[in-house]
């Protein structure tokens, strides 16, 4: 038998479609809405949802609850629309408000739904994550020893996490042919350094955007004074390293991009409604005057981060460097339901200032350059012939014809801490930008 409250939902709504249709009679209900809504609703599947809404309350092996189906039922409706939209109760609302504000408990992953797997889009920087190698692009196929396939990303999150210094075991995969492995990690309160900076080489800066978080754009303009103080008062260059940034705060993007244009659209969304249609525009500053920027992107630049690639590639303000980005082009929209639920809805796509759409594309490096590792050649390696390997040679007889050898490893050990051997990528990029800069100077008058 049907619950009352759902017979109550179910003729409101009945009420309601009639008050929609063309030509329906004034129908007066002190429980129907003051202003109905400007379409109908679907009343057989309506029925349907009742009927089995009522089947479940009898038949089912144990009682069910009315508040655990409605909510089941809501996480479904939701869950078929996209990996992005949700319901959120009271947990999962308080955690929402903690990761935006950059501490929260964990293992330090971006994640998502992929095929009924989670899908890892990105580490976080100093986490337990990153620490044990996992890497954007990796499934997570076994939590402990349940199996991911067949649960919802909240359900599968909620898995992983726990309280600081308990132990999770992962079984992911990793590329195409390759065979499951294990990790385990210890659980830790995640703290996230948003920006990181230091200067590469005289006159060249280098600024990490870890996620995009309220004070970033703050945070990333003292980094960036810092720099500049170091390096006589201004800047010959900057890379600013977006790689495994999932995204966060879109404020958070805006503000960033707009630290180095000057005018201009910086990102568009557009939705369904007219209202969905918001402008970010660019304020007549530019904190390096100028000077060439190189951003650095992978798959796991995501969102926020491609909101920055994107309008710094428009305007040509900065050359990208790196591999495709995840391509998370929407926008969710988080409405309240009550003090401690909400909503968390996709409501429009985001843009670039050329009106491309981010969405399952991302954004396309200027310069494509993999992941990579140097590692210098050793004599060995080179296959040359010393005095030491010819035949009858002579033998060391004094003291004084050691330094030879003892320049050969330190030259060794001086090669092992070159940027090209702690960072492939970026010591491609600060080469390129170097270039830039040659060229920027040349071409003033």
């Amino acid at each position: 038998m049907i619950s009352r409250s759902l017979r109550s939902l179910f003729r409101v709504g009945f009420l309601i479609s009639l008050a929609t249709l063309p030509n329906a009679g004034a129908v007066a209900d002190e429980n129907a809405p003051v202003t109905p809504p400007t379409s109908t609703l679907p009343l057989d599947e309506l029925r349907t949802f009742a009927d089995v809404f009522g089947r479940i309350k009898d038949d089912y092996v144990e009682e069910a609850q009315d508040q655990s189906l409605i909510e089941n039922a809501i996480r479904g409706m939701l869950g078929g629309l996209d990996p992005h939209s949700a319901y959120l109760n009271a947990e999962e609302y308080r955690d929402l408000q903690m990761g935006t504000s950059g501490e929260f408990g964990g293992l330090g992953i971006e994640v998502g739904l992929d095929d009924g797997l989670v899908k890892v889009i990105a580490p976080i920087d100093d986490t337990p994550a990153q620490r044990a190698g996992i890497q954007s692009g990796d499934l997570i196929v076994r939590i402990d020893d349940k199996a991911v396939k067949g649960l919802s990303l909240n359900e599968a999150v909620k898995l992983m996490r726990g309280e600081p210094g308990t132990k999770i075991r992962l079984t992911l995969m990793r590329g195409d042919n390759q065979p499951p492995f294990e990790l385990t990690l210890e659980r830790a309160v995640i703290q996230v350094q948003s920006v990181k900076s230091r200067t590469l080489e005289p006159g060249f800066g280098y600024i990490r955007l870890a996620n995009f978080q309220a004070p970033t754009t703050d945070d990333m303009l003292k980094a960036i004074e810092a720099l500049k103080s170091d390096n006589g008062g201004t800047l010959r260059g900057l890379v600013l390293d977006l790689r495994n940034n999932p995204g966060g705060v879109l404020n958070g993007a805006v503000g960033v991009s707009d630290a180095f244009l000057t005018d201009g659209l910086i990102v568009y969304t557009q939705g369904r409604s007219a209202e969905s249609r918001i402008e970010f525009k660019a304020e007549p500053d530019d904190v390096l005057a100028g000077a060439p920027i190189i951003v650095l992107v992978n798959g796991g630049s995501a969102s926020a981060s491609e909101i920055v690639a994107g309008a710094l590639q428009d305007h040509k303000r900065a050359l990208i460097m790196g591999t495709q980005t995840f391509g998370k082009g929407s926008v969710q929209t988080i409405m309240p339901l009550s003090a401690t639920t909400g909503l968390k809805l996709t409501t429009a796509r985001y843009y670039t200032p050329s009106g491309r759409s981010i969405q399952a594309q991302g954004i396309t490096p200027d310069i494509r350059l993999e992941h990579g590792e140097f590692k210098p050649l050793t004599q060995q390696d080179l296959g040359t012939v010393k005095e030491a390997d010819l035949a009858r040679h002579l033998e060391q007889t004094t003291r004084a014809e050691t330094p030879a050898a003892d320049n050969a490893k330190t030259s060794e050990k001086t090669a092992d801490k070159l940027l090209i051997a702690e960072d492939f990528q970026l010591s491609e990029a600060l080469t390129v930008l170097k270039g830039l800069t040659i060229l920027n100077r040349a071409s003033k008058p």
